[in-house]
C-alpha cells in the first residue's frame, strides 16, 4: 500500500473518530439534562471543538492534518528527518475535564506521522482526583483485554511506557492512574492501523463506562478543592513535559488547539 493511500485512510478515520466522540459526549450531556453542544473552531490544518457543559466542565476534541517543516533543532529528535525536515501528520486529541470531582479527567490521542519514515503513536490515561480502586481496576482490565486482542506483549509494554511518561519528576508523583502510551509504531502498517482504530473505539466506550456510573453523584466543596489542586498538577505536566504540546508548538500547530487540554480552573497551594 502506497503512502498516499495510508494518509487518506488515516485522515478519514481520525475525522470520523472526532465526530463519534463528540456525539457521544453530547449524548451524555443530554442524559444529564443539558443541551450544550460543542463549539467548532476551524483552522487551516483541521478543526478543534470545545464544550463547556454541565457534565464536562471543559472538554476538547481536536482533529488535525498538518504538513510543513520542522525547525532544525527539533527535527534532530524526529525519525526520518536526516535529509529532509518536511513532515505530514494527522491525528485526534481529546481531553475531558469533568465538573463532578468524582469523575476522573480523561485524556486520549492517536496520530500518524510521515517524514521519510512513517509511524503511529498515541495512548490514553485517566486522572482521578479522588482515589477509587474499582475505577482503576476496571479501566486497566479493559485496556489489557483490548491490547491482548492484538498482541499479548502490548499491555505490559505500553502500560510501563505510560507510567514512566505521565510522571512529574519535580513532584515525584504520577499524574494519574496510568493507561497506555506508545510511539514510533512502525511494525506492520495494516495491523498497526487496526490497533489504532481499536484504541479509539475503546476510549469512546470508556467515556460511557466511566462517566455514566458517576454522572448523578453529589460532591462536596472539599472534594471540589481537591479536584482543583489535581488540575494544577495536570497543567504542570502539559506545560513542562507533554510531547504533544512540544510537537504542536514546533510544527506550526494552532495555539488554541494545542492548549485546549488546559483545565478550565485550577489551584495551587
Amino acid at each position: 500500500m502506497n503512502i498516499k493511500i495510508k494518509k487518506k485512510l488515516t485522515k478519514k478515520w481520525f475525522k470520523n473518530l472526532q465526530n463519534t466522540i463528540c456525539n457521544n459526549i453530547e449524548k451524555l450531556e443530554g442524559k444529564y439534562g443539558s443541551k450544550i453542544k460543542f463549539k467548532k473552531n476551524k483552522w487551516k490544518y483541521g478543526e478543534f471543538r470545545i464544550i463547556k457543559g454541565n457534565v464536562i466542565e471543559k472538554g476538547g476534541v481536536a482533529f488535525s492534518n498538518v504538513k510543513g517543516k520542522f525547525p532544525k533543532n527539533f527535527a534532530k529528535k524526529i525519525p526520518g528527518t536526516h535529509k529532509k525536515k518536511s513532515f505530514w501528520s494527522s491525528g485526534v486529541s481529546v481531553v475531558l475535564h469533568p465538573k463532578n470531582p468524582k469523575i476522573p479527567a480523561m485524556h486520549f490521542n492517536t496520530r500518524f506521522i510521515c517524514t521519510e519514515k512513517n509511524w503511529f503513536g498515541g495512548g490514553m490515561d485517566v486522572t482521578p482526583c479522588l482515589k477509587n480502586n474499582k475505577v482503576k481496576r476496571e479501566f486497566h482490565n479493559k485496556l489489557k483485554k483490548m491490547c491482548n486482542a492484538h498482541n499479548k506483549k502490548y499491555y505490559n509494554k505500553y502500560k510501563k511506557w505510560c507510567d514512566e511518561y505521565f510522571y512529574l519528576p519535580h513532584r515525584k508523583e504520577a499524574r494519574g492512574i496510568g493507561g497506555i502510551f506508545f510511539d514510533y509504531k512502525m511494525d506492520n502498517w495494516e495491523k498497526d492501523f487496526l490497533f489504532i482504530k481499536d484504541v479509539g473505539n475503546t476510549f469512546n466506550d470508556l467515556i460511557n463506562e466511566i462517566i455514566e456510573k458517576k454522572i448523578f453523584l453529589k460532591w462536596t466543596k472539599k472534594e471540589k478543592e481537591i479536584q482543583l489542586l489535581k488540575r494544577g498538577r495536570y497543567a504542570e505536566f502539559n506545560l513542562l513535559y507533554d510531547r504533544g504540546t512540544k510537537f504542536g508548538l514546533n510544527s506550526g500547530g494552532n495555539i488554541d488547539a494545542i492548549l485546549m487540554s488546559m483545565p478550565p480552573t485550577a489551584k495551587w497551594k
